[in-house]
């Protein structure tokens, strides 16, 4: 890994942003590709997904829908332990979740007026399961856990053809869909399926939704943003990654575990250790190689920690240290410090924050009750991870009485008047002619 010192320099805001190391992954460059894909599957539909299997996934799905038949037999093929940990993840997931969804509000301006706030779920979601380097059974419990907890009564599912599995959806990804009661579940991946979701498919009885969430490679984030206010989406998902604050208390094998952790995802994955201890950061150095050389996947680990995107960043201090966390608004971001709760209030910009030795990122993947689907790429300097009100729309309902409104009747009038809107005022006068 590559080091960046920044002691002893007064950076700005600006300094620091231009300065924070990223994969070099451009979602405009797919752009032209992406729209050719999604326009296919709106002109033929099942038929253009089959094709696009065939050329992406290089397997020809007997049916893009899985019948129930193969959801029931995934579910009774779940190993003991599987099964065991991911009803403990949805049970957590869903505790937690809970905490999101807003009881209503109701609020009265004045005798006879009032206004409710309430939350309402949108009724048909598609969430999108990736199956390329890794199976991913724990997204399907965020993704579809998050919907169900906000109330949303259709869900649709979608995770690439598997060659292995004679071109249907991988068996633990469909196991974990029936184990949550999700029946509507699609062989399909990439583009085509993001374009599926927005604009149906007629010959597979596949209704639009309206909201699409759920992470995926570069051609996924390029449809997602394809297709963004057509549908709502949850962000465009890029190359994970992890940024631990760490002084000198910080014990090194475990900083050094947690960067293989994240790297261990794709080459892209960025692992950035920021630290004020000169010490650690060489410890780290010097321990790296043999973990890497010791990891399952330690090609594309080696290749992900000697990116652009994976750092050591030297500071003066740890307020230095927040500052640099905050304009780089890391997914994950872990705090091996003394005194972690010191910086706590200070770090504005994270996908999901993990204090202490003993809450790795990997909790949060799987068991933690937290969910896992979080915001990539710096943009969580101004977004949220996947969570119920992802599905929710705040909703303002107003109901005044004739009494109420003839209180506020000459104000209408007089804004009005000074907008040159003077019906608008009329409205009001009608109902007191």
């Amino acid at each position: 890994m590559r080091t960046l010192d920044l002691r002893g320099r007064v950076l700005s805001a600006a300094d620091l942003l231009a300065l924070v190391p990223r994969a070099a992954s451009d979602v405009g460059s797919a752009v032209d590709a992406v729209d050719a894909v999604i326009q296919d599957v709106r002109d033929r539909g099942s038929a253009a997904l089959l094709d696009q299997a065939e050329r992406f996934d290089r397997v020809r799905p007997s049916s893009v829908r899985v019948s129930p038949d193969q959801l029931r037999a995934a579910e009774a093929s779940l190993g003991s332990a599987v099964r065991t940990a991911l009803e403990l993840a949805i049970e957590r997931v869903r505790r937690a979740t809970a905490a999101q969804v807003p009881a209503e509000q109701v609020t009265e301006v004045a005798p006879g007026a009032r206004i409710v706030q309430r939350w309402q779920p949108v009724s048909r979601v598609g969430l999108y399961v990736p199956g390329g380097k890794a199976v991913y059974p724990s997204s399907v419990v965020m993704n579809v856990v998050a919907a169900q907890v906000a109330g949303v009564t259709s869900i649709a599912l979608a995770s690439p053809p598997q060659a292995e599995f004679a071109g249907s959806v991988h068996p633990t990804i469909l196991g974990a869909a029936s184990l949550l009661g999700v029946d509507e579940v699609y062989a399909m991946g990439g583009a085509g399926a993001i374009g599926a979701f927005a604009y149906g498919v007629d010959d597979l009885g596949l209704e639009p939704v309206q909201v699409i969430t759920g992470p995926g490679n570069l051609y996924v984030a390029t449809a997602k943003r394809a297709v963004k206010g057509v549908v709502g989406i949850d962000s465009e998902a890029g190359p994970t990654e992890i940024l631990i604050i760490a002084d000198a208390t910080a014990r090194p094998d475990y900083v050094v575990a947690d960067l293989i952790s994240q790297a261990e995802h794709d080459e892209l994955a960025g692992s950035v250790l920021v630290t004020d201890d000169p010490g650690l950061a060489q410890a780290v150095r010097d321990r790296l190689p043999a973990a890497v050389a010791v990891t399952h996947h330690r090609e594309r680990v080696a290749t992900a920690l000697a990116g652009t995107q994976s750092v050591i960043v030297l500071v003066d201090d740890l307020a230095q240290a927040v500052r640099f966390s905050n304009a780089y608004g890391p997914e994950h971001l872990e705090v091996q410090v003394a005194e972690p709760d010191a910086l706590l209030s200070q770090l504005e910009s994270a996908g999901a924050i993990f204090i202490g030795d003993h809450t790795p990122v990997s909790l949060g993947d799987y068991v933690a009750g937290s969910n896992h689907v979080l915001p990539t790429g710096g943009q969580a300097r101004f977004a949220s991870g996947l969570g119920a009100y992802t599905f929710l729309r705040p909703q303002q309902i107003i109901e005044y009485d004739r009494h109420a409104l003839a209180e506020v009747a000459a104000h209408v009038g007089a804004l009005s008047d000074a907008e040159q809107l003077p019906a608008h005022g009329d409205a009001v006068r009608a109902r007191f002619l």
